[in-house]
């Protein structure tokens, strides 16, 4: 691929991203935000081949499910496609995340042909304080007390209980639970917490494990430019960086902000704005790995393996992959504003940001020498951003011991659930935070994040195909 055309590629993809994410366009978003939406969006949309008629429903949820004195409720929002429905058909229930629901993944895809197969009833359910299911007037911090894991997984079981019971068909159907990334979490700890309702899940791309500084995110998504795209492309990533990280510290700080096109606010004697910077750079690499299929990371390899030098190559791919403004703001307080601006505007990103600081951290942070992104964002950027973002208490300190507490919960890598089947990318960088093969995990080679929803095809890998049709496999056994 030409250097030409792989520029166009970035271009369209990026301006793609920033409609698909519905970012509010009353409101720049700062760097540091942009690249991390990208990261937590919701799964790839499957492509579908036949007009489907996917339903708009509403339940009625209690805002605390633990609280019996508490009487106020929010309208949480799900899809259904009944287009197979009859007497007793089972329920496929895909779980939303951090993002807002559509159509596709009810009307296209592995987990639609299995439904085909089983004659069963296609739902999709929103998470509170996502998407259009918005339990309070603001996202204030005190509101979003009402925001964790145990709610939305209560607010399932209600669903399943509710759901079946407003459809005389479906009294006595069996219940599977799908979901990727957080939602596949979600179906582990359902499982967990809820045995009864279902009698199996599919949970694609799964962290178990609440980590704080979570160091091998970054080694994984330099494994996945390694083994794709060479180590010619593996050394530029990582000299450019370095070299870039040389020129602030050896007050070359004015060439380097030139370089990467910043704007004249960015302070690069500012610990704060330099972590910025540089999680964001890690980001951009890090959006291709987690969600590369085909010949995507040779492709950008191909692009930055066509400069003279290190730091240029680096500063003209992420100059483009950024979205090419007339300067780049990649200042700290940018994105603590855009947080705090989030209490009132709802496409804001704050509530992932705040599950992140309550109960899991997983910040991507440079804490290892085994990747090839540099030095300059330790965890301390994001555990720093959730105190001037949320409230003092969530320092340092107590974030770790919200992790903690979630692993005590939930089990951690033990969670202790039967009839979950867990699939991995083998080049997700999520994957060192659920179970291996050792633990009955499928790891599927070169795939990535979440790559498995589509339906079997003629390009599937053998392994690819293997592990949908095991699924398949466990679903008719579930369902016997």
């Amino acid at each position: 691929m030409t250097a030409l055309r792989l520029v166009c590629l970035i271009v369209v993809v990026t301006i793609g991203l920033v409609h698909s994410l519905d970012i509010p366009k009353i409101k720049d978003v700062p760097l540091l935000v942009k690249t991390l939406k990208n990261l937590n969006r919701g799964p790839p949309l499957q492509v579908m081949t036949k007009r489907v008629n996917v339903q708009e429903k509403w339940i009625t949820q209690k805002l605390d499910n633990f609280d019996a004195s508490n009487s106020q409720t929010y309208p949480m929002r799900y899809l259904v496609n009944d287009e197979f429905q009859t007497e007793g058909s089972p329920i496929f229930i895909y779980l939303g995340g951090e993002w807002e629901i559509e159509n596709s993944m009810v009307s296209a895809g592995h987990w639609y042909d299995m439904a085909e197969e089983h004659k069963g009833v296609l739902v999709y359910t929103e998470h509170r304080y996502y998407g259009q299911s918005v339990p309070t007037s603001t996202m204030s911090t005190d509101n979003l007390k009402y925001l964790d894991v145990k709610q939305a997984l209560a607010d399932v079981a209600v669903f399943i209980e509710t759901f079946k019971a407003e459809n005389p068909q479906l009294s006595n159907s069996k219940v599977i639970l799908a979901g990727g990334s957080y939602s596949a979490t979600m179906v582990v700890w359902f499982k967990r917490l809820y045995p009864e309702l279902i009698v199996g899940g599919w949970a694609s791309s799964a962290p178990l494990l609440a980590k704080v500084d979570f160091t091998e995110y970054k080694e994984v998504v330099g494994q996945a430019f390694l083994q794709l795209g060479g180590q010619k492309c593996y050394d530029r990533i990582e000299n450019g960086i370095a070299e870039l990280e040389s020129m602030f510290a050896n007050k070359r700080g004015a060439e380097a902000k030139a370089m990467l096109r910043l704007c004249n606010s960015f302070d690069d004697q500012n610990d704060l704005d330099l972590w910025t910077l540089f999680s964001s750079i890690s980001n951009i690499f890090a959006g291709v790995a987690q969600y590369q299929s085909g010949n995507d990371i040779s492709y950008n390899c191909d692009y930055l393996l066509s400069f003279n030098d290190d730091a240029t190559a680096i500063a003209n791919y992420v100059y483009w992959a950024w979205g090419m403004g007339t300067c780049i703001d990649a200042r700290y307080e940018g994105s603590v504003e855009y947080y705090l601006w989030g209490v009132d505007n709802f496409g804001a990103s704050r509530p992932w940001y705040y599950q992140t600081c309550n109960e899991y951290g997983w910040y991507q942070s440079s804490g290892s020498r085994n990747q090839p992104f540099g030095t300059k964002f330790p965890a301390t950027l994001y555990t720093n951003l959730c105190g001037d973002v949320f409230s003092s208490q969530y320092g340092n300190e107590q974030i770790n011991i919200n992790a903690a507490n979630t692993n005590e919960y939930f089990g951690g890598m033990e969670p202790d659930v039967e009839n979950v089947y867990m699939t991995h990318g083998a080049l997700d960088p999520w994957n060192p935070m659920g179970h291996g093969v050792e633990q009955g995990a499928t790891l599927i080679a070169n795939a990535s994040h979440c790559a498995d929803f589509g339906s079997i095809k003629s390009t599937d890998s053998e392994e690819m195909r293997a592990s949908k049709e095991k699924l398949a496999g466990l679903v008719r056994q579930w369902l016997a």
